[in-house]
């Protein structure tokens, strides 16, 4: 990216998803993807270290007893092109410079950084702000021919340091002349994750879907399957709000494990892919709301982790479902994720250089489904279907008054998952929520399954993608709401709670009783 104002400047201290993928966006089914399965494959494996024995003092204690500012919120966005931006990191360690590219029709704007947390219910802190900034519109953005990516190719409008700013999610909000704003995410990622619940931030799934300048990976500027970008940059401002998958899909978990005060690492999908070490010792790993886009690296990474005792969370539907690739990009390396789905021949990563294709892990060549890691196998979409305990007694439902066969209306939904026999299952798992459903005119059902592994890792997979949506569900930030009632709300909150802690303790299997494998009883295979 080219670079622009001078470093620092203006710093002081404070006082449903769009398109119609024909690939996908459909009912699946239970056969569907199994053809790859008749190779006998299974998950990644390989070998780690053993978690931290001892738990470090948390520097994220004292944040945490400060006062919030709960304006953190945008009032009004106005039309698309009012203010936009994008940071030319997706994270960025502790004191580390990023730059900051802002198109305005404004004459001048602020940008004001703030981190997300509890607060005593505030639900973000003020972490820096700048002085007021001169606007201008960025240039058109540039369109690459042979993959249809959108760059953005703004100038840098200044650079930021993050000199004192805590790990974390933030959101930096651009407020403009005109008083229109949109956010920037970026996360502010941890040195270390040993004896930590780590919060993995799905930043190459927000790209994926983001249709910024008329493309995602879904559709081009008409609509279309066929004129989709087969890869999308970093390079470019998020649409809608600046950072709509996060605030449906992942702020809610994030208040909540800052609210319990549990020792937390914070990072991201394209961190994970590029260090090996960035999960070493930590006590839980947590895959947010949508999860969808992985890369090889990423997933070997991940299953590392669990293999070494890293207890695993899937609060999602239809994660580690795609396989990607990072490129290079005009801001440097890992700027572009690449995905060619069903036109994976096309890619020259796979057809010249024998990179691994770009399209459904559970997909043949190099079959590998998701099934293996998270228990649980993507089955269909759209849905929406009420969820329906099947073990009251699990240690994960303790407090909340559940019993069997309760259930709870819209928290299936949008995309699920299922324990699916014909799929790689790990043996030792339990399905504790059962719910019965109709997709595309044909019944099944979603999944919640826990699973254990020799390591002692636990790993948990919700089968709902409404999971964090529903920690919101009677509050003022709902989500999408989809109908999701307080009752909903409490339930999935103090189950998430019970996770967490768990989770925090260490390797699930030494602390809370083994899973009862079901799978053959409520299949009846």
């Amino acid at each position: 990216m080219a670079d622009g104002a001078a470093h620092g400047a203006g710093q002081r201290p404070p006082a449903d998803r769009p398109g119609t993928g024909l690939d996908r966006r459909h009912f699946l089914g239970a056969a569907t993807g199994l053809a790859a399965l008749a190779t006998g494959l299974a998950g990644c494996d390989s070998p780690g270290g053993a978690p931290g024995s001892h738990r470090p003092v948390d520097p994220l204690a004292a944040e945490r007893t400060r006062p919030g500012n709960p304006d953190w919120r945008l009032a009004a966005t106005g039309p698309p092109d009012a203010i936009e931006g994008y940071a030319d990191r997706v994270s960025v360690a502790p004191g580390e410079e990023f730059g900051l590219h802002v198109s305005t029709a404004a004459p001048g704007f602020r940008v004001r950084a703030y981190r997300v947390g509890w607060y005593g219910g505030a639900q973000a802190r003020l972490v820096w702000r700048s002085d007021r900034l001169a606007g201008r519109r960025g240039p058109a953005p540039r369109l690459v021919a042979d993959t249809r990516t959108v760059e953005a190719g703004w100038p840098r409008t200044t650079t930021v340091r993050t000199a004192g700013w805590p790990p974390g999610a933030y959101l930096l909000r651009l407020d403009s002349d005109h008083g229109h704003q949109r956010y920037v995410p970026l996360v502010v990622r941890s040195t270390g994750a040993a004896g930590r619940t780590v919060l993995m931030h799905a930043v190459t799934t927000w790209q994926a879907y983001n249709a910024w300048g008329g493309h995602s990976l879904y559709e081009g500027r008409d609509g279309a399957y066929a004129t989709r970008s087969l890869a999308v940059s970093f390079d470019r401002p998020y649409d809608a709000t600046g950072a709509e998958k996060f605030l449906v899909y992942e702020r809610a978990l994030v208040v909540l494990a800052e609210r319990l005060g549990l020792p937390l690492a914070y990072t991201t999908s394209v961190d994970v892919h590029g260090d090996a070490g960035a999960l070493r010792g930590a006590t839980a790993v947590l895959s947010l709301g949508h999860d969808e886009y992985w890369t090889p690296q990423q997933r070997a990474h991940v299953t590392r982790a669990r293999d070494a005792g890293t207890n695993l969370a899937f609060l999602g539907a239809n994660a580690c479902f795609r396989r990607v690739r990072l490129d290079a990009g005009p801001g440097g390396p890992s700027r572009t994720v690449t995905c060619y789905k069903t036109a994976y021949r096309d890619d020259p990563g796979f057809a010249v250089h024998r990179d691994a294709p770009t399209h459904d892990f559970r997909a043949p060549p190099a079959a590998d489904p998701e099934s293996s890691l998270t228990g649980v196998f993507y089955e269909g979409y759209p849905t929406d279907a009420p969820y329906v305990v099947h073990g009251a007694d699990h240690w994960l439902f303790e407090g909340t008054g559940a019993r069997t066969g309760d259930a709870f209306p819209h928290l299936v939904g949008v995309e699920y998952d299922r324990v699916t026999p014909a799929a790689p299952t790990p043996a030792a798992l339990q399905i504790v929520a059962h719910s019965p459903l109709v997709c595309g005119g044909r019944a099944s059902h979603a999944d919640s399954a826990y699973y254990t592994v020799p390591g002692g890792a636990g790993v948990f997979a919700t089968g709902t993608m409404r999971w964090v949506e529903a920690l919101m569900a009677g509050t003022r930030d709902n989500g999408r709401n989809h109908g999701l009632d307080r009752r909903t709300g409490a339930f999935v909150t103090r189950t998430t709670e019970n996770l967490l802690r768990a989770f925090a303790a260490g390797p699930a299997a030494h602390h809370r009783p083994a899973p009862e494998p079901n799978t053959a009883r409520v299949y009846g295979r």
